[in-house]
C-alpha cells in the first residue's frame, strides 16, 4: 500500500526528520479559562465546548506541571520506548493568564526529555510580550517553541454563531506576530461545522497556505450534552453531514493545502461519554484509513490543486 507520508506530509515523519527519532506528546491541563467563556470578550464559550474544554485525555490541572510530564512520560516511556518528547500545554487559553503565572508554568515544562514546548491558545490570546518571553527562553534554554491556534473556520460567518469571541483577523493578526519571532504555527481547523460548505473547506486550505502556516489539525466537530450547540442539535436545528462527505471534505482540503505544511492529523478523538455525537460512531482510525484508501484509488493527495499562489493569472 503507498505510505501515508506520500499522501501528505505527516507530524510523524516531520518530528522523526527534525529531532533523529520518534517524538511523542505530553499534555499539560491548566487551571485556566478563555476570554468568552468570562466576559471578557464573550460569555458560555464555543458552543460546541463543554465544561472541562477539549483537553479530555489529561491529567487533573491540580497536578503541577512537572508531575503531570512525569506520570505521561513515564506512561509513554513504557509503551513506546520514547526518549524525546514535547511538552504540550493543551486545554483551553494557554497564554490567557497573568504574565508572571504564565512565566513559571511555561519555565517549569523546560526539564530532561523535553526537545519542544507546544502552547495551545486562542488568536485573540497572543501579544509580543508573551512572544518575547518565549524567545528568550528559547535562546537561553536551547529548546523549540511552537504555537497551536484554533480558528477552526475561516467563514466569520460561521465563526459569530459558534460563539468564537474573534473573526478572521485576530487569527491573521496572530499569526503575522508570531512568525515575527519565529516559532512554527499549528492551526486547528474542523471541517464539519454546520454552516460551513464545501467551499469554506477549500477556503480554509487556501488562507493557510497562503500564510505560510506550518503545521494544520482536523477536528472532526463532535457534540456534548449540557452544551449550546447540543441543545441546537437536539432540537434538529442543523444536521450533521455524513461521514463519507466528512472524508470527503478532508481529500479536498488536502488537495488545495500547500504541500509544504506538516498534517498533524485528519481526525481526532473525542469522549463518548455524555455525547449525543463522535465520529459516525467509528473509531477515529478507521476514518482516517479509508481516506488513505480513497485517496490512493483516486490519486489524490495534498498540494495536487495548490496551484493558486503567487500571480497565478501570469503564469
Amino acid at each position: 500500500m503507498q505510505k501515508e507520508k506520500q499522501l501528505y506530509r505527516t507530524y510523524s515523519e516531520f518530528l522523526k526528520e527534525k529531532y533523529g527519532e520518534k517524538v511523542y506528546k505530553l499534555p499539560i491541563n491548566l487551571p485556566l479559562t478563555c476570554p468568552n467563556r468570562d466576559g471578557k470578550v464573550g460569555i458560555g464559550g464555543c458552543t460546541f465546548c463543554a465544561e472541562v474544554g477539549t483537553g479530555f485525555e489529561c491529567l487533573p490541572n491540580s497536578y503541577e506541571v512537572v508531575e503531570q510530564l512525569e506520570k505521561n512520560k513515564s506512561y509513554i516511556q513504557k509503551k513506546y520506548k520514547a526518549n524525546k518528547f514535547i511538552a504540550y500545554f493543551q486545554n483551553f487559553s494557554n497564554t490567557y493568564m497573568p504574565f508572571e503565572q504564565f512565566q513559571k508554568y511555561i519555565e517549569e515544562a523546560i526539564v530532561e526529555d523535553v526537545v519542544e514546548i507546544a502552547i495551545s491558545t486562542r488568536p485573540d490570546c497572543i501579544n509580543d510580550k508573551y512572544l518575547g518571553f518565549l524567545q528568550s527562553l528559547q535562546e537561553k534554554h536551547h529548546i523549540e517553541f511552537s504555537i497551536e491556534l484554533g480558528l477552526q473556520t475561516v467563514n466569520y460567518h460561521t465563526l459569530n454563531k459558534i460563539n468564537r469571541g474573534h473573526t478572521l483577523a485576530e487569527f491573521i493578526d496572530a499569526v503575522l506576530r508570531i512568525k515575527r519571532y519565529g516559532f512554527p504555527i499549528c492551526a486547528h481547523l474542523i471541517l464539519n461545522l454546520p454552516w460551513d460548505t464545501e467551499t469554506d473547506v477549500i477556503e480554509n486550505a487556501k488562507i493557510m497556505s497562503a500564510l505560510g502556516i506550518e503545521q494544520v489539525k482536523l477536528h472532526g466537530l463532535y457534540i456534548m450534552e449540557n452544551t449550546a450547540m447540543g441543545k441546537m442539535y437536539e432540537n434538529k436545528e442543523f444536521q450533521m453531514i455524513s461521514v463519507e462527505e466528512y472524508q470527503e471534505r478532508v481529500m479536498i482540503f488536502l488537495e488545495y493545502l500547500s504541500s509544504h505544511i506538516v498534517v498533524q492529523r485528519l481526525i481526532g478523538r473525542a469522549p463518548k461519554e455524555n455525547s449525543l455525537f463522535v465520529n459516525w460512531n467509528m473509531s477515529w482510525w478507521k476514518i482516517r484509513d479509508e481516506i488513505h484508501e480513497m485517496m490512493i484509488q483516486n490519486h489524490r493527495y495534498q498540494g495536487k490543486k495548490s496551484d493558486y499562489l503567487n500571480g497565478k493569472a501570469l503564469d
